[in-house]
This record gives C-alpha cells, sequence and structure tokens, in this order.
C-alpha cells in the first residue's frame, strides 16, 4: 500500500498540470508563472534514499509495467532479421538489420554512440544472443534490448517497453524516473506515481523506511514534496 498522502499528491499534480497549461500556480507562498510547451512534458519521480551504502550494500535494479505510458514520445529502435526490420519499417520505427549491426565493428565508441541515440531496444529471439558479440558495452548502458516474444507483436512489445518504469541503484543514493505526462489527466498520473513508488519501496531492503523524501516535478516546471 502507498504512503504517499493522496491529498498532497492531488494538490501537487494539480499545480504541474496548470503550470504546464500556462497558468499561474503557488508554491511557497511565492506566484509562478507557468508557460505551454511545443513538447509532452514528462512528470518525472524523484527520491532519495537512506540507510544506503552504494559501497556496500547490494544494488538493486527492477522493471515495472504502468498502467498509463510516461513518454509516448520515446524513441525505441527495433534490431532484428529482415522480416523483423521490414515490420519496423512499416510501423513506422527506426530499426537495424544484422548487417547494420555489423557495421559498427564492436567498435565501443561506436556502439556507445548509438546506445545514446535511442532510449530502448528491442530484439528478436533470434537475434538477442549475439547481441553480447555485436554490440559489446551495450548491457553497461543500461539498454539491453528487450526480448520480442515469438507470438508477440511488434506494436505490443514496442508499447510495453515504453510503459516500463525502471528503478536501479547506483554510486548516488538519488534517483530520477519518468512515471508520467502533463497530457494525463490528474488520476491516471496519480496511479501511475503511486504504483512506481510502491515497486521501488519493494525493491528496497527495509521497504518505505529506506526512503528519505520524493518529489515529483514536470520537465520545465517546479517540484513539490509528496513524501518525506
Amino acid at each position: 500500500m502507498s504512503k504517499i498522502n493522496k491529498d498532497i499528491l492531488h494538490d501537487s499534480l494539480t499545480k504541474i498540470l496548470a503550470f504546464a497549461d500556462g497558468q499561474e500556480i503557488e508554491k511557497d507562498g511565492v506566484t509562478l508563472k507557468g508557460k505551454k510547451r511545443n513538447f509532452m512534458e514528462t512528470i518525472d519521480l524523484q527520491v532519495t534514499l537512506k540507510n544506503y551504502d552504494p559501497r556496500k550494500d547490494k544494488r538493486f535494479a527492477g522493471a515495472f509495467k504502468l498502467p498509463e505510458v510516461p513518454r509516448p514520445n520515446m524513441k525505441v529502435c527495433v534490431l532484428g532479421n529482415d522480416i523483423d526490420c521490414e515490420k519496423a519499417k512499416e510501423l513506422g520505427y527506426p530499426f537495424m538489420s544484422v548487417d547494420d549491426l555489423k557495421k559498427l565493428n564492436k567498435n565501443k565508441k561506436l556502439v556507445k554512440n548509438l546506445a545514446s541515440k535511442y532510449d530502448a531496444f528491442v530484439a528478436s529471439q533470434a537475434l538477442i544472443k549475439q547481441i553480447p558479440r555485436l554490440l559489446p558495452g551495450l548491457n553497461r548502458s543500461g539498454k539491453f534490448p528487450t526480448v520480442i516474444g515469438a507470438a508477440e507483436s511488434l506494436d505490443t512489445r514496442i508499447n510495453a517497453v515504453k510503459a516500463e518504469v525502471k528503478f536501479q541503484m547506483k554510486k548516488v543514493l538519488c534517483i530520477s524516473v519518468a512515471v508520467g505526462n502533463v497530457g494525463l489527466d490528474i488520476e491516471k498520473n496519480s496511479t501511475n506515481i503511486q504504483i512506481a513508488t510502491n515497486f521501488l519501496a519493494s525493491l528496497l531492503k527495509k521497504n518505505w523506511q529506506n526512503i528519505k523524501v520524493a518529489y515529483i516535478k514536470s520537465t520545465m516546471g517546479p517540484s513539490f514534496m509528496v513524501y518525506f
């Protein structure tokens, strides 16, 4: 069960969406004037952990599919055989064939550039085992491809990837992930945020006791504390 206060979350989201719509909001006694942007702002969950030592404690990692897609414009590249690439082309997704990957010649700099170009990758079952050899270092970027199931449509797999929230313990105690966007209403954003924080708490050794503070903010807007 989420320990985030629903009223605080609702009030914070109301102000975030109003600010993104160009309206004025009050924050800490100060009036802030919002501005409409010409892109879809995400709503990020920013969490600071406590009672964790990144040097000693076991690092955690996990992914969970949210009900709503936080980043609909997320760039997902398809890695596959000729049939997969043809499907990707028909659906308008960027793609790379085995021959394209071989042209990178296992060059780690080129692989790093490829990883930075896209937000995520998906790959066919036939190709997934070759990825570590063809793209050395891709796993280190945290973008190892998700497998496209044999009976699964490409659209279904990519939409599932776009809806995933991933948490990973690194060298710092601060975590920031996209959990919603200003195109969703308060209820849908609220559900995504509560599910995401519950999932993060489930990954921690002492659950909610390891969460020091949590904020939410839009890409260009101010942050609001929703848990402390």
